[in-house]
């Protein structure tokens, strides 16, 4: 299958396309950047240096991927990577910069969605079918589980984590880590737990009770995080409840998030069961 180049691409010799491979206008792949079959890389995006990209990507106007990361301790001649699954979206203006040392890689699952504007710092990696709105910043090496939707104009600190089926409010702050299943709101702050995604994930209703049984047991039973740490270890947890106490245990110097309510007596996000 042959490949659609508009005359006005620049492209390097020593990219490598596959078949049936879109590039618009003023497009331009600088260095050893590999494009999967069936990919669209739309009018004056750029695609720089050591760039992987599986099959059926989209990547918009403008959007830059691969540039050197915002770090001032980078070195130019570091080899460094970005790497792309398949199926993804990558809409206009979006930034997604290498890693910052030598083999470090920045990495992007299949099947995600990040809307315009969004930014991916140095050895940021999502995992797959993530929905990251409008200008979402995330800073360097933060770590993003599958299937976290991030409202539009959310800030993440470097070093953190975001775990699986977690929904981040529009707006927001976060410098902690963020527990899976969660609604995570305002600055470090945890509303709830996100019910309408997890049924939407075709998560059983023993699973669902399971996971609201840990959240309650983390955040509202009065226990610090240590004491219920150790209160889980008396139960007999399934699948889903062991991923969200490893993730708990694993949070490190960032710590977790907190419970809104009990900061100023506000009410929590109601959970439709």
């Amino acid at each position: 299958m042959s490949n659609h180049l508009h005359p006005t691409a620049i492209i390097d010799p020593a990219a490598q396309l596959g078949n049936d491979v879109t590039i618009g206008p003023y497009a331009v792949i600088e260095g050893p950047a590999t494009i999967g079959d069936r990919t669209t890389i739309q009018a004056h995006a750029v695609i720089s240096g050591r760039v992987t990209m599986g099959v059926e990507n989209v990547i918009g106007y403008g959007a830059i991927i691969g540039a050197e990361p915002q770090d001032l301790a980078f070195r130019p001649e570091v080899e460094s990577e970005v790497r792309i699954g398949d199926g993804n979206r990558i809409r206009e203006y979006c930034t997604i910069h290498r890693g910052t040392s030598s083999g470090s890689v920045t990495v992007v699952g299949s099947q995600c969605f990040l809307m315009a504007g969004a930014h991916l710092a140095h050895n940021v990696r999502l995992g797959d079918r993530v929905i990251l709105a409008n200008n979402t910043l995330l800073g360097g090496y933060v770590n993003v589980d599958d299937r976290v939707f991030v409202g539009g104009g959310c800030v993440f600190h470097q070093h953190i984590r975001i775990g699986r089926l977690a929904i981040c409010q529009g707006g927001s702050m976060f410098s902690k880590n963020i527990p899976p299943f969660v609604i995570a709101a305002e600055r470090n702050g945890i509303a709830g737990l996100n019910a309408v995604g997890l049924r939407r994930a075709d998560m059983t209703p023993a699973a669902r009770v399971e996971i609201k049984a840990a959240f309650d047991l983390l955040y509202r039973s009065g226990k610090n995080v240590s004491q219920a740490i150790a209160a889980a270890q008396d139960r007999i947890w399934g699948e889903e409840g062991q991923a969200f106490w490893a993730f708990v245990a694993d949070a490190g110097r960032r710590g977790l998030c907190d419970l809104i309510a009990t900061r100023h007596g506000g009410v929590e996000e109601e959970e439709e069961q």
